[in-house]
């Protein structure tokens, strides 16, 4: 039986505690949570499981790696963990320290891969078990599989895909470790170079009307909930974009971008740099309920985004 140490936050987490617990291969022998948000659902698992829940402020720390080398685990995981691992803990457990990224390494390295891939116009995003090392999602390759995207999906519906998704490809790299039947893929043998993204902050939800259609309506797919939402301005009132529609044969032509052209029961029709689309359903920012509703601006308004 393999013995785990278990670093890791939140739904991601959950499902694939579960999916390790209901194996006879593997045993957790400690919980680690960020230390910020102390995931209660995780310390359930800690008193179901019968093993410690260890909060550490700096999991590098000499103490720390003392205290947990007492459980012997064979193998550390992360799942959605948030401290910097240095090469003293990376080192500690003999069969090494496995992640599960969201993205198709050695593309979309980095934080918050679900949206890149979406503000990209993805057909497609890669889930990655792999060995960390110092670099940041640069280590060896376990397992991975690609899931398809469809135009109708949006940040909440891969999020739901992915944390189911995440858990079964990290117990699939699991058990090419328990059948000693495996070969690790170095990142470079897939590409030289492979990309990077950085984690998206505040600010980053403003919305572009100088960006042509197609890129406007990934963005907003992109923002969508759990996300802040695409935002634009009209004055100093903020709203969010909840939902928008590609106009099917809408000519391009230059105009002036962020204008409402036109109106109907759909919602407003804006140009951008390119063409036109349909902004179906906003989000008022500026009451207290955050009500959503079809917006209906007077034509010759002016939606202001990022410059």
């Amino acid at each position: 039986m393999i013995k785990i140490g278990y670093f890791a936050d939140g739904p991601w987490s959950h499902k694939a505690i579960e999916y390790i617990s209901n194996s006879n291969l593997f045993k957790i022998v400690f919980i680690v949570p960020r230390y910020d948000r102390k995931d209660p659902v995780l310390a359930q698992w800690a008193n179901k499981l019968d093993v410690p829940f260890l909060v550490c402020k700096n999991v590098n720390d000499a103490s720390f790696l003392e205290e947990i080398s007492k459980y012997e685990a064979d193998i550390f995981i992360s799942m959605s963990f948030n401290q910097i691992l240095k090469k003293s803990i990376l080192l500690l457990p003999p069969m090494g320290f496995l992640n599960c990224h969201a993205g198709a390494l050695p593309f979309y390295r980095g934080r918050n891969p679900l949206n890149w891939v979406l503000i990209n116009g993805e057909k497609s995003f890669g889930i990655t078990a792999h060995f960390i090392d110092e670099g940041i999602d640069t280590g060896p390759i376990l397992h991975q599989e690609h899931f398809s995207i469809r135009d109708d999906d949006n940040y909440g519906t891969l999020l739901e895909l992915a944390v189911i998704k995440c858990a079964e490809v990290l117990l699939k790299g699991l058990n090419k470790i328990a059948d000693g039947n495996y070969k690790l893929v170095e990142q470079g043998e897939i590409h030289p170079v492979g990309t990077y993204f950085s984690q998206r902050k505040q600010g980053d939800e403003l919305v572009s009307f100088f960006w042509d259609a197609t890129r406007f309506h990934n963005f907003v797919r992109a923002l969508s909930a759990p996300s802040p939402e695409a935002r634009f301005r009209i004055g100093a009132k903020e709203f969010s974009i909840v939902r928008t529609e590609l106009i099917p044969g809408a000519p391009n032509y230059i105009s002036t971008e962020g204008e409402v052209v036109g109106r109907n029961h759909n919602g407003i029709i804006v140009k951008v740099a390119d063409k036109t689309l349909l902004i179906n359903l906003i989000r008022d920012l500026n009451s207290i309920e955050h009500a959503s509703f079809t917006p209906q601006f007077p034509i010759g308004t002016r939606l202001e985004g990022r410059k």
